[in-house]
């Protein structure tokens, strides 16, 4: 007795070569499709980072800049409890009189390596220019009280 197999058109389904096949695609592209996905939210991840770091340092560097008085000297602090954010700030005299340097660095921690970003900037001190300003209006006053033709 001789079996043939045969295929009637009405049977549908997949012989097992094609599945095989589909597994074996599946095998090899799975991975390389699952490695580009993780590459992309570690680059995510550094860029999101990044992003706040940079906000935090324009936020701290504006907070001493609105400072009446400036003071030479260092200082350190985190922004907020338990934040994974910390900045320190350096302000130093400059050979110009009156004039700042100041440097705001944002350190923080990420995936176990120390990371940092720094601005640097220079600021006149605001009590000079207050005291330039009323020179210049106590001087404006004595010519303006002063008789014509003299």
């Amino acid at each position: 007795m001789k079996f043939r197999m045969t295929r009637r058109k009405d049977q549908r389904g997949f012989t097992l070569l094609e599945t095989v096949v589909a597994l074996t695609i599946a095998a090899i592209t799975l991975p390389v499709l699952l490695q580009t996905f993780s590459r992309g939210t570690k680059a995510h991840s550094l860029v999101e980072n990044k992003t706040t770091a940079f906000y935090l340092l324009r936020l701290k560097m504006a907070e001493i800049e609105m400072l009446e008085v400036l003071e030479p000297g260092s200082e350190e602090g985190e922004f907020g409890t338990g934040s994974r954010f910390t900045w320190a700030s350096e302000v130093a005299e400059t050979d110009t009189e009156g004039l700042y340097e100041i440097i705001v660095t944002v350190i923080w921690e990420e995936r176990g390596r120390e990371r940092s970003i720094e601005l640097a900037t220079y600021i006149a001190d605001k009590t000079i220019e207050q005291q330039q300003q009323q020179q210049q209006q106590g001087q404006q006053g004595q010519q303006q009280g002063q008789p014509m033709g003299m």
